[in-house]
């Protein structure tokens, strides 16, 4: 079946509902669907149980401390949209994000999730970020690039990359094409892979159509840097991290020099 999935809304009453990945069927032309299904807290097991001490026990249940379990009954864990970005291992960076029904784009549910990735994106001033890495599993992405942060590079780093100051664009199911099949080789970092970084071949021009926040059609044609940007938001939609593009000769841990001192 090749037909698109949309989600209207997300429910995200606190430990009510989930997103999570469920087998049936495929609906978004490869990987796992996504389902919205009721859930309950797992139970939490103390160590202080008392369990026979020469017996060796194979279980999926994970074992918790009892300050832990006081911890989560006076902290419950959180739930998406997060206010943290998800890291690499986590399920949702590696799942095809579904597509937004135009008609939810300006509802409440819809509108959380662009308002808190937004937030986030500039607290941790990064110049992109996909609703994915918020735990979102959704088609949605923002990009930006501020004057400020543009004013602290060099006039040669600006024409080298291709830098340049680009206002807050977020886009809802976007599609992308194109302009340039050129490509150029820089360093790439990522907020989901923190520390890391490594060269990534991406194209110098495409162009970007979908929907704004307001549900509005947008189209945006851009070369250079902001064009990477765009091309590494897009890939965490379809669950590619740059680590699948990269040379893996140049990838480093950017503190390296630190552990040395």
């Amino acid at each position: 079946m090749n037909r698109t999935l949309c989600v209207s809304g997300l429910l995200l009453s606190r430990g009510t509902f989930r997103l999570c990945q469920s087998k049936v069927p495929n609906y978004s032309g490869g990987g796992l669907s996504l389902a919205v299904v009721t859930t309950s807290p797992l139970p939490y097991i103390s160590l202080c149980s008392s369990l026979p001490s020469r017996c060796s026990y194979s279980t999926n249940i994970k074992v918790r401390s009892y300050l832990q379990y006081m911890k989560r009954k006076i902290k419950p864990p959180s739930c998406p949209p997060y206010s943290h970005v998800c890291q690499v291992g986590d399920p949702v960076l590696r799942s095809q994000a579904a597509a937004v029904d135009p008609v939810a784009i300006t509802g409440p549910e819809i509108q959380l999730v662009i308002n808190t990735l937004v937030k986030v994106m500039r607290k941790l001033e990064c110049v992109g970020l996909s609703a994915p890495q918020i735990g979102v599993p959704l088609r949605i992405l923002a990009v930006e690039y501020p004057k400020k942060m543009l004013d602290e590079s060099s006039p040669a780093s600006r024409e080298m990359r291709g830098l340049s100051a680009q206002p807050l664009r977020v886009f809802v199911n976007p599609q992308l094409r194109v302009l340039d099949g050129r490509t150029a080789l820089f360093q790439e970092g990522c907020e989901s892979i923190s520390g890391f970084s490594a060269t990534v071949p991406r194209y110098l021009s495409v162009e970007v159509s979908g929907l704004n926040e307001k549900g509005e059609p947008v189209t945006w044609q851009v070369s250079g840097w902001p064009a990477r940007i765009l091309q590494h938001e897009m890939d965490h939609l379809d669950g590619v991290l740059y680590v699948d593009r990269m040379d893996s000769k140049t990838f480093i841990n950017i503190h390296w020099q630190e552990h040395n001192e």
